[in-house]
């Protein structure tokens, strides 16, 4: 049976929720895939902890936000390979690179893949 868009897209969702939950402790409050013809855009909300929060809240001269942002992007660096091998399972397409930034304003943190053909489920 061949999936929809929008089944691939709650898989790669759920698959981000687990990595997120049992790689980095802690799962996001909301997550949303998406796939654009070779990119999957996977957009997570709540991915602060509480301690984080306030420390980019308490800091001075954005030390402690740019702190979160280099702990965060070098956790998910040690984790890519399981992200991109749960994005290649469900797409069946190979990942070419993956891309992430976190805002530590608003806890909400975006991934990008980016994928060696255009998806099926453009």
């Amino acid at each position: 049976m061949n999936k929809t868009k929008g089944q691939v897209e709650a898989e790669i969702s759920e698959a981000v929720i687990k990595f997120e939950k049992e790689y980095m402790g802690r799962g996001p409050l909301e997550t949303k895939a998406y796939i654009l013809d070779d990119m999957v855009l996977v957009r997570l909300k709540g991915v602060l902890t509480q301690a984080e929060h306030r420390l980019a809240e308490a800091s001075k001269q954005n030390e402690g936000r740019e702190l979160i942002k280099r702990i965060r992007i070098a956790l998910l660096e040690q984790g890519r390979p399981l992200l991109e091998t749960a994005v290649e399972t469900i797409t069946g397409i190979k990942v070419k690179s993956l891309h992430t930034d976190i805002s530590t304003i608003t806890g909400e943190r975006v991934i990008i893949f980016t994928l060696e053909s255009v998806s099926k489920y453009r």
